[in-house]
């Protein structure tokens, strides 16, 4: 084996433990998620777009990363590979080398150690590498098991190839990366960047993306260049918990690992629920280059890296205060869910005075930690629970002057019957869309049984028109729809309107008509038929065609030419399903008799709820985790034992 060290006479030459070069790589040797993290690095520094790295399914298959960047002629490789601790730095600056067809990019390297591309150490004690350009390929292959020099050529060879780029590979012999880890790993590390590329077994690693902050601004650091610092939202931003703390950037790659820890000071509780939900990111570009560690493991130590601790540190207190109530309400949350099976034992109207004695603790205590808070709404539940109110007095006698005025304010304003049926009625809402959302997608939700019913009895769904006790399915309509649907339906279909008048069995989905009564303009001396809502539900996970629009238009015409209403009305009817195809309108006007007599429009499941949270002023949102543990079925269930008949 040929030393890329000049050779010495033994007297003279200092030989080499074996494994010296694993212990001088660190944690590149030893961690296959680091090792592989570095050398797609090494990629983005030899200006690639594309990274493929290729992971075997077990001991002893080849695990390969190869690149298309600028690659090396035979003499770059033994200079720049060969060398022991290169200085890419110092050899070859600052900026990425691209290859020719990407002339105009710019990018910057990450290179410090010149350790990196020896990461496939951490799987064998050899490896081999193909790089090529220039129309020449060089073949070597690594191993670092001499006790002549810390690694060498074993075997060398040159080929014709055209293009460019490098390909490492090597038999795995240990540390077998786990391919999800590796994904998470790497997505976690780089910023996302439309010109680099990386895939692991044929699959892209979706990058991390810092687009969706709710905050952003720029943070002066004294002594030193601005950074860019962020929140993230991981609700909004679906990130998972493991972008949680403070991560730090530098030129698209991430320094350290997220903490909500600054120079070994606890800014929060991190196991609190801001910590569990937010995410801060600081941004500085290649001009910190220079204050990064060699391994990126952190930063170097200086005053630059101290003001911009300080900087940080002080802003997140900012941030703090800023989410601090929505934090405090979040917290509230948190309490009661912790004693959900309790909480769902008590009547809806203990479960709001409940909701409402942890909201105003928190707002009255901020700093109340998240244990006393549990134990102070446990003691609330079980005050609900006892029949006599045992110990309220006791609570009372604690009570602060500000929460003695607001339980005051409330009874002032409300009886406790008011209070119940308002709540009721807001929680049955709720629990209706909550329903919907869970089923509505599922193609094996029975909508007969399950959805239509729901529909029956909220018209409000589709406007606050509908929203009306005044719709009704009365003698006309029974007689209409009997009238039209006879002659659409098979007999042991059609069998089912004798069970539930309001609603029908199509062959795709169900039906129901329902309509409002009134005198008729110039004639207040009979009753007709003023308006008709027709509502078509389709099964879940059904796409909207433009055949099932224009068949609800023939049920509209159907019903207006049948004679079995009591004269001209106002036909509307709404075609429910889970998605939209591309070819179907999404309304279609009815005309008879050369007038506009009403219209047919398309809508989603999705479309009713979003429009009814709106009506709702978005109580969803205050309250997400209300329902979040209830089956659809279960869901639909309650919904079903607090419906109010849909002929009210």
């Amino acid at each position: 084996m040929t030393s890329p060290q000049a050779q010495h006479d033994d007297s003279t030459h200092s030989p080499f433990e074996t494994d010296y070069l694993a212990r001088t790589l660190g944690p590149i040797a030893e961690d296959a998620g680091m090792a592989l993290t570095e050398l797609v690095a090494n990629a983005w520094d030899a200006g690639a777009s594309l990274v493929d790295l290729t992971i075997p399914e077990m001991t002893g298959g080849t695990l390969v990363v190869e690149d298309d960047g600028h690659g090396m002629t035979a003499d770059q490789f033994r200079e720049r590979w060969m060398t022991l601790g290169y200085d890419r730095l110092k050899r070859q600056g600052v900026e990425v080398e691209f290859p020719s067809p990407r002339k105009g990019w710019r990018r910057f390297a990450y290179g410090r150690s010149g350790m990196g591309r020896h990461g496939l150490l951490c799987f064998a004690d050899r490896y081999a590498v193909e790089t090529w350009r220039d129309g020449q390929a060089t073949r070597v292959d690594i191993e670092a098991s001499s006790a002549q020099a810390p690694f060498g050529i074993e075997s060398e060879a040159r080929v014709r190839r055209e293009g460019q780029g490098t390909r490492i590979a090597v038999a795995v012999q240990r540390r077998l990366p786990d391919l999800a880890r590796i994904r998470a790993m790497l997505a976690a590390t780089f910023l996302h960047d439309p010109r680099f590329i990386v895939r692991v077994n044929g699959e892209s690693v979706a990058s991390a993306d810092l687009s969706g902050a709710i905050d952003r601004a720029e943070l002066m650091v004294d002594g030193g260049p601005p950074v860019v610092i962020g929140v993230i939202d991981a609700k909004r931003a679906g990130r998972s918990a493991s972008h949680a703390g403070i991560s730090f950037w530098v030129n698209g790659r991430r320094v350290g690992t997220p903490s909500w820890a600054i120079d070994g000071e606890s800014l929060i509780d991190a196991h609190g629920h801001f910590a569990r939900r937010y995410a801060i990111f600081v941004q500085g570009g290649e001009a910190w280059l220079p204050e990064v560690g060699k391994d990126w493991l952190g930063f170097k130590r200086g005053a630059s890296v101290d003001a911009l601790h300080v900087a940080v540190r002080d802003h997140v207190h900012v941030v703090l205060d800023q989410l601090g109530g929505t934090v405090s309400e979040e917290c509230s949350e948190d309490a009661l869910m912790s004693h959900r099976a309790a909480f769902g034992m008590l009547t809806p109207m203990q479960r709001a005075g409940v909701a409402t004695f942890t909201r105003e603790l928190v707002k009255a205590t901020p700093a109340v930690s998240q244990d006393v808070l549990s134990a102070a709404v446990l003691a609330a539940i079980r005050l609900k629970q006892s029949r006599g109110g045992s110990g309220l007095f006791d609570k009372l006698a604690v009570f602060g002057d500000s929460d003695i005025e607001g339980l005051g304010r409330l009874l002032d304003q409300w009886t406790i019957r008011d209070a119940l049926t308002v709540l009721d009625e807001i929680d049955h809402r709720l629990a209706v869309l909550a329903t919907l959302d869970q089923l509505s997608g599922d193609p094996t939700a029975d909508e007969l049984q399950v959805l239509h019913p729901l529909i029956a009895q909220s018209r409000w769904l589709f406007g606050a028109e509908f929203d009306s006790a005044e719709y009704v399915s009365n003698v006309s309509i029974r007689t209409a729809v009997e009238k039209i649907f006879k002659k659409r339906l098979s007999p042991m279909d059609f069998s089912n309107h004798r069970k539930r008048p309001d609603l029908l069995m199509l062959e795709d989905a169900t039906c129901c008509v329902v309509g409002t009564e009134g005198f008729g303009p110039g004639d207040e001396r009979l009753i007709r038929q003023q308006k008709v809502l027709l509502v078509e539900l389709k099964r879940g996970g059904h796409v909207l065609r433009r055949e099932d629009l224009w068949q609800a238009l023939g049920y509209l015409n159907d019903l207006h030419r049948c004679g079995a209403l009591d004269g001209p009305s106002q036909l509307t009817a709404f075609v429910v399903a889970h998605t939209i195809g591309e070819d179907a309108e999404l309304e279609l006007p009815f005309v008879a008799g050369g007038l506009l007599r009403g219209s047919v429009r398309a809508v989603t499941y999705g479309q009713l709820t979003r429009s009814a949270h709106c009506r709702l002023l978005q109580m969803k949102d205050r309250i997400p985790a209300r329902y979040e543990d209830m089956s659809g079925a279960d869901l639909s269930a309650r919904v079903m034992r607090t419906a109010q008949p849909a002929s009210a």
